[in-house]
C-alpha cells in the first residue's frame, strides 16, 4: 500500500529543549523516503519514530549549520551498519562540500553502500523519476542554503460515466490509455487531468524568489517559523522568518497544508504561532509541527 506522509524527527531551532530535538524530516513518498535535514540526534529520533535506514533512499541537506546537518554522522555509519541494500543519494550545497566530507568520513566505518554525492550548485532539477521531480530552490541565509520542492507527474483519470457512455469496458480501457484513442474515441473524451501532488521543504531563510517558488500550488509545505511576528527584526537578521510571514507565503501560493516547524526555545506557548498564522489570512490546514508526529499528504481535490 503507498504511503505518503511526513514524519517529524525534530523540530528546534539551533538550540534543542527538553521537548524538542534538533532538525530532522522524512518525507514517504510511496515506497521511497527522503530525510531532510537530519540535525544531531536524528538516529535516535528515527528509532522513537519507527523509521529505519532502509527506508531512506535520498538525503537532502538545506545548509550547513549544525541544526540541520550534524545528524549526517550517525545517519551516514548507522545506512552502512544496517548494509541498506540500495543506493542512496546525498544532495546538499556543493559550497559545503567539506563540512560533508568531513561528517561523512568523521569517524572510522566499514562503507557498505553506495552513497551517490550529488550536490546542489544552481536553481534547477536534481532528479527525475517516475514518481517525481526533485528540484532545489537558492535561499536567503547567511551560509548558503538551498529548499527543495518534489512534483508529481500529472497523470490521467478515467470516467467510468463517460466510459459507459461510449460502450468502452474490459480490456479497451487499458488499450485506449496505451494509445490515446480507440475508434473515434479519444483519451480526453473519457478522462480528465489528475493533477500531481507538490511538497515542498524550506528551512532557514528570509523572503526570497526561492521561498515562493518552492510553495507555490503545494499539497504540502514544510516551513521554517523560527520567529513570532513582534520579532521580524530579529528573524532578518538572522536570516530567517516569522510565523505571519511563513503564513503569508503559504496564503499567497495557494498551499493546502501549512506546517510551521524550527521554533527558537525563546517560545513557551506553540499556540502563539497558529495565532499567528491565522492572523495572517492563511485559511487552508494548518498544523504546528511537534517531535515524532506524522503529518499526511492532503487527499486529491
Amino acid at each position: 500500500m503507498s504511503v505518503r506522509e511526513l514524519v517529524v524527527l525534530g523540530t528546534a531551532s539551533q538550540v534543542p529543549t527538553r521537548h524538542r530535538n534538533h532538525n530532522g524530516y522524512l518525507l514517504r513518498w510511496d515506497g521511497e523516503g527522503l530525510l531532510f535535514d537530519p540535525g544531531e540526534g536524528t538516529q535516535r529520533q528515527m528509532l522513537r519514530a519507527g523509521v529505519a535506514a532502509h527506508d531512506l533512499h535520498r538525503i537532502c541537506v538545506t545548509h550547513f549549520h549544525g541544526d540541520h546537518s550534524l545528524g549526517l554522522a550517525g545517519v551516514i555509519q548507522r545506512i552502512n551498519l544496517d548494509r541498506v541494500p540500495h543506493e542512496i543519494s546525498a544532495h546538499y550545497p556543493l559550497s559545503g562540500q567539506r563540512f560533508f566530507d568531513r561528517l561523512r568520513y568523521a569517524t572510522a566505518y566499514r562503507e557498505t553502500v553506495r552513497l551517490t554525492e550529488a550536490p546542489v550548485a544552481a536553481d534547477g532539477n536534481l532528479a527525475v523519476t517516475p514518481a517525481y521531480t526533485l528540484e532545489a530552490r537558492r535561499l536567503s541565509h547567511p551560509v548558503e542554503s538551498y529548499g527543495y520542492r518534489l512534483t508529481e507527474p500529472d497523470g490521467r483519470r478515467m470516467l467510468p460515466d463517460r466510459l459507459a457512455a461510449h460502450g468502452i469496458s474490459g480490456p479497451d480501457v487499458g488499450r485506449l490509455q496505451r494509445e490515446g484513442r480507440l475508434g473515434d474515441v479519444t483519451l480526453d473524451d473519457v478522462s480528465e487531468t489528475r493533477h500531481g501532488q507538490r511538497f515542498a521543504f524550506v528551512m532557514d531563510t528570509r523572503l526570497c524568489d526561492g521561498v515562493h517558488a518552492l510553495a507555490e500550488g503545494c499539497d504540502l509545505l514544510v516551513i521554517e517559523s523560527t520567529f513570532l511576528d513582534e520579532d521580524i527584526e530579529l528573524a532578518v537578521d538572522h536570516g530567517h522568518l516569522t510565523a505571519g510571514q511563513a503564513a503569508g507565503v503559504a496564503r499567497d501560493a495557494g498551499v493546502r497544508h501549512l506546517v510551521l516547524t524550527h521554533f527558537s526555545q525563546r517560545y513557551s506557548d506553540p499556540g502563539e504561532f497558529e495565532r499567528q498564522a491565522r492572523a495572517a489570512g492563511f485559511e487552508g490546514e494548518l498544523t504546528v509541527a511537534h517531535d515524532l508526529q506524522r503529518v499526511p499528504l492532503p487527499k486529491r481535490r
